[in-house]
């Protein structure tokens, strides 16, 4: 009797998430119920047999993680979060996709407690949940010790049809079987069904055995399974069992189930059932059709039993984490600090200062001037760990001290993403959603549109990636207009969070790499050249503020000046030669480096006229890029030296020449705009 009685609360709990689901989605009349109506089984499963959280503080260090990949699904998350007691009232799922309400149509990290990761975009949140992955294995490598599994933590997703259908959900599979991910395991919600219809009309391969030539653990659970919850719950057991692959379960549900005239139809997939299908769907469920949001009172106290058992294994942990910290004080201290976004004591002396001498001919690319302070720092920095899209020989950010990444090497810091942009900045968001991890990924800056999806998610959560974008302009020559970038700076720099730095010179670009590494409210991009361009050692010029106020005045002429001269990266060598020639020609000009919109908005109006004042109206802005967005700067007396078509194959300087990017050619469009 007390068997029957366990099996018949948890179907009639996941009825309740079923209907709370339609009815959200109904009163709304917007939103996706079928997945839902499916999936609530197997989400069930991980919610109350496996599972380890505290409804009470989300953000235990050693929780796992849940990611819903099919973010669409949103109300079946939240549906969990309400019942098993996070800071999520019945309230709040009534007001579904509302204005300012906590529960927007697919999850967003930040704004509902519980949500680990925003997804929506198809195959993100699978591409995240990798990046979780790996992070909690570099988390072990660094502080777990013999008797102290600190972290040992799995992460659970659930993907749908349409994740797998997504490029960069290949992309990150196969990156995670290579690295052997067994704390990986996604139930995938075989229901055959997306907007346009059956997946027959597209989607036809063997997932399963594509997945098994990825490197992961396969099981196929058959038709029927999607509410057997003793084949979920075995398939799941094995899963965790098996420790040297990541693990996906096939599941087959039927999308809409319960609705008598949507099941397996489009119908179910992407907007509310209807009033009459609704009543219909609550009769099949056994509810009363006349009321809506109805949670019976054993449901959710089913549901808060288990929630609360979550605060009995955090206290366990947190009891570990004591004794942990009395053997090993030095590493509880160093993850303590990181938990607060707090960086290690004094790192910021082992920037470099760059000298002519480490230059030839007092020339350094910013690309390898970033890969020396990469290299100065990392030992005092060990959560800052990553790589590049097979690029790191050409964006120079090998740790080379360091080992790399791998399943049999967990703690290596750094990382082969491959030929996977897409990949990589999705990896990087799961990486960066970790406390203890300060991500970085690498690649030529016309690459960064193979991965600008992740790259939004990461400025619309305010998490902190570093990007390593080089080769940032026609500078990088021969391989011509399809390397090289014209229309990306001001591209990246429209979206909104981000800050985007371009540094002139190696000293700018140690001090860029320290603004990226204590922001922590929003990607940063670091945008460096391929060719050498000249060192400007401290105190050679007048100059009044650094790179952190992302524009100062870098030379002041001896008298005022009648002129500004703006440049950005490798052209503020071209704008200080500039100046020089305007000087002998009398005119007096004061030159701004502007590696960074972004952090110059952040400063007060007083900087900004300082930097850029209003009876200086004549101002000439330099920069190997779109033009686009640098009126607000030079303002409807100045000129933009910009570029408005794609480049040409040939030497950097050659191409920078027939572009115009020459003193000669600064210095007249100066004098047209004095009128001399």
């Amino acid at each position: 009797m007390a068997t029957t009685t366990a099996i018949d609360i948890e179907q009639k709990s996941i009825d309740t998430v079923r209907i709370l689901s339609v009815d959200a989605v109904q009163k709304a009349n917007s939103g996706h119920p079928g997945t839902p109506m499916d999936a609530a089984p197997m989400a069930h499963v991980l919610w109350t047999r496996y599972m380890r959280y505290n409804p009470k503080d989300p953000a235990w260090p050693n929780r796992d993680r849940f990611v819903l990949s099919c973010g669409h699904a949103s109300m079946l998350q939240y549906s969990f979060l309400f019942l098993t007691g996070y800071d999520l009232t019945l309230d709040d799922i009534k007001q579904f996709r509302q204005l300012h309400s906590r529960t927007p149509g697919h999850p967003e990290y930040g704004m509902t407690p519980g949500i680990e990761v925003t997804t929506g975009p198809l195959g993100q949140g699978f591409a995240n949940a990798i990046g979780m992955a790996i992070a909690q294995k570099e988390l072990a490598a660094r502080f777990n010790k013999p008797g102290f599994d600190i972290f040992d933590y799995h992460i659970y997703g659930i993907c749908s049809d349409g994740d797998l259908m997504e490029g960069v959900a290949s992309e990150a599979a196969s990156y995670a079987g290579q690295l052997g991910l067994g704390n990986l395991i996604f139930l995938y919600d075989d229901n055959h069904i997306t907007i346009e219809g059956n997946t027959e009309i597209t989607f036809r391969e063997d997932v399963g055995k594509r997945f098994e030539a990825y490197g992961w653990h396969v099981q196929v659970l058959g038709e029927g399974s999607g509410n057997d919850l003793d084949a979920i719950d075995r398939a799941v057991q094995a899963a965790k069992a098996e420790r040297g692959r990541p693990s996906i379960i096939k599941i087959r549900t039927h999308i809409g189930y319960g609705s008598p005239n949507k099941v397996d139809t489009a119908e179910a997939h992407g907007s509310a059932l209807g009033v009459e299908e609704v009543k219909l769907v609550k009769k099949f469920f056994g509810f009363d059709p006349a009321q809506s949001f109805a949670v019976p009172q054993e449901v959710q106290e089913y549901y808060r039993l288990v929630g609360e058992a979550g605060a009995q294994l955090e206290q366990e942990w947190k009891a570990l984490f004591e004794q942990y910290r009395a053997k090993y004080p030095e590493l509880a201290a160093e993850y303590e600090m990181a938990l607060k976004d707090q960086l290690p004591k004094d790192w910021e002396k082992k920037l470099p200062v760059f000298r002519l001498s480490d230059g030839k001919d007092g020339m350094l690319s910013t690309r390898v001037a970033g890969g020396k302070v990469l290299n100065s720092i990392a030992a005092s920095l060990p959560g800052l760990i990553g790589g590049a899209a097979d690029l790191s020989p050409s964006t120079e950010t090998h740790l080379k001290d360091y080992s790399s990444f791998s399943a049999l090497d967990p703690g290596g810091r750094n990382f082969h993403f491959g030929i996977r942009e897409h990949a990589m900045g999705a990896v990087l968001n799961g990486m960066a959603l970790t406390k203890g991890i300060i991500p970085y990924g690498a690649t030529f800056f016309i690459f960064s549109e193979y991965m600008r999806p992740p790259v939004r998610l990461a400025a619309i959560m305010k998490i902190r990636p570093i990007y390593v974008y080089t080769h940032d302009s026609i500078g990088l020559g021969e391989d011509g207009t399809t390397h090289q970038p014209v229309e990306q700076l001001i591209s990246m720099r429209s979206i909104p969070n981000i800050t985007v730095i371009r540094p002139a010179d190696a000293n700018e670009t140690a001090l860029a790499w320290k603004a990226a590494l204590t922001h922590t409210d929003g990607p940063v991009a670091l945008v460096l050249t391929r060719q050498n361009v000249p060192i400007i050692e401290p105190g050679k010029y007048k100059s009044t503020g650094d790179l952190s106020n992302g524009a100062y005045i870098l030379s002041e002429p001896d008298r005022a000046p009648e002129l500004i001269l703006i440049g950005t990266g490798s052209e503020v060598g071209l704008v200080l030669q500039a100046q020089q020639k305007l000087k002998e020609n009398g005119i007096a000009t004061r030159v701004v480096s502007m590696p960074s919109w972004e952090l110059f908005e952040k400063q007060d109006e007083g900087y900004k006229q300082r930097v850029f004042p209003k009876g200086i109206k004549k101002r000439l802005a330099v920069e190997a890029g779109s033009p686009l967005g640098w009126h607000k700067y030079v303002t409807d007396d100045g000129d933009v030296l910009g570029i408005t078509r794609f480049g040409e194959s040939a030497p950097g300087p050659e191409v920078f020449k027939e572009f115009g990017f020459t003193v000669d050619n600064v210095v007249n469009k100066a004098k047209a705009l004095l009128g001399r």
